[in-house]
């Protein structure tokens, strides 16, 4: 079977076709982490046919992390989840390169893993994290989309690097009130991450406009959607000196 087999479909939408589809075959995308958010997002990436994909999570895979992560399995207990997940990845579509890091992002890593591709995708759920990615992707001008979520609520946040507002122009300290566990349902995580997938490939292949300058909110308790008017920040640390 050809590469081009797999995504007729997808080709079919309009103002998609094979020019975007071959954009998303010769992108490299980040994804940190391939938790509740993180797992769901990088399937559909490699559902899409993004060529290659990088994954960046560390630690065992805990009972309690399988209410969400769709990427491992029960007899992945006690087993490296960056594996399991890549391992499921490759099952899942044998043409892609997937490649998998057993850390989390850090200031020891951020600058190579960041270099190694087109588009991040932070699905991490410390606010540390996720600003590290940011400004490391900012000052690269990568192509960056935030997600994250709590609760029944959620939001996507895509960047186009100096031309819109970046995560940094909106936190600029992590939320001391912030911890590392909170309350999460798998089909809110996993709604989350398909709208970041749709706003990633947006921004990779422009086959339609990614919501630049918006924050998607996501109220699942009452099945609304919004998007929140934002105004870049002219003195960010992370996206002010990028020269366009």
């Amino acid at each position: 079977m050809k590469y081009e087999d797999y995504y007729t479909w997808q080709e079919d939408v309009p103002g998609f076709g094979r020019e975007a589809q071959e954009k998303l075959k010769n992108a490299s995308a980040l994804v940190s982490r391939v938790g509740g958010l993180g797992g769901p997002l990088a399937l559909s990436l490699a559902a899409a046919g993004v060529g290659r994909i990088i994954l960046a999570h560390g630690g065992e895979l805990r009972a309690d992390d399988l209410n969400r992560q769709i990427l491992m399995t029960h007899e992945g207990l006690g087993s490296e989840r960056h594996d399991q997940a890549a391992e499921t990845l490759r099952r899942f579509n044998r043409d892609l390169k997937i490649e998998s890091v057993g850390e989390n992002i850090s200031e020891e890593n951020v600058v190579g893993l960041v270099e190694r591709a087109d588009i991040v995708f932070s699905c991490a759920p410390l606010f540390e994290e996720r600003l590290l990615m940011n400004r490391e992707s900012m000052r690269q001008g990568k192509l960056f989309v935030d997600g994250a979520m709590c609760s029944m609520e959620g939001h996507v946040l895509a960047v186009d690097p100096g031309k819109s507002t970046c995560l940094g122009c909106l936190v600029k300290e992590p939320p001391a009130y912030w911890k590392r566990r909170f309350p999460v349902i798998g089909a809110v995580s996993a709604m989350v991450a398909q709208i970041a997938v749709l706003e990633g490939i947006k921004l990779l292949t422009r086959f339609s406009n990614p919501a630049l300058d918006q924050m998607i909110h996501i109220d699942a308790q009452r099945m609304r959607m919004k998007k929140v008017r934002l105004v870049r920040d002219s003195a960010c640390d992370h996206c002010s000196r990028i020269k366009i």
